[in-house]
């Protein structure tokens, strides 16, 4: 904000005085303090820790995104129905290429929070991380390639 201010004005004291500001402000008195934003440690190798998440409906079809945070390779995999059986199939499919991963990291989807999702975790060594609710940039590895997905798809669609 400071740096903002002074592209447009400056006179001595002006980052005191917007400190003084928002410190003053009755609305800053009022909300409640910011989280402090959690940054996901860069994995030593890859596929060492993974983020999934689900794009679409887009042409009839719902995308299952895979994403290794180290090399930052996706996979995706288009599907007619989100189950955990066929969530499942495609993370098989993804492992027997890529090996198993030490972590996997998804929203709180119920193909995620199911009883038959997390015993495969527990089966498979994996520990199974769900993202803040409601704070879709907590899994953002997944969220971007959500966003890229969906606007190459609708760019073909033109």
């Amino acid at each position: 904000m400071k740096a903002l201010a002074r592209s447009f004005v400056y006179w001595k004291d002006i980052d005191k005085d917007i400190e003084d500001a928002v410190r003053n402000c009755a609305r800053h008195k009022t909300d409640p303090a910011k989280a402090k934003v959690h940054y996901w440690e860069y994995p030593s190798m890859p596929w060492e820790r993974i983020h999934v998440d689900f794009a679409g409906r887009i042409f009839e079809h719902m995308f299952l995104l895979i994403v290794d945070a180290h090399s930052k390779w996706l996979e995706v995999y288009p599907m007619k129905v989100t189950t955990t059986k066929k969530t499942l199939e495609c993370l098989r499919d993804s492992f027997a290429r890529f090996g198993l991963p030490r972590v996997l990291v998804s929203d709180s989807g119920s193909q995620f929070t199911s009883y038959e999702f997390q015993r495969f975790m527990q089966s498979n060594s994996i520990k199974h991380k769900t993202s803040a609710p409601f704070k879709p940039s907590s899994n953002g590895q997944a969220e971007r390639y959500v966003a890229t997905l969906k606007q190459s798809l609708r760019a073909m669609q033109k």
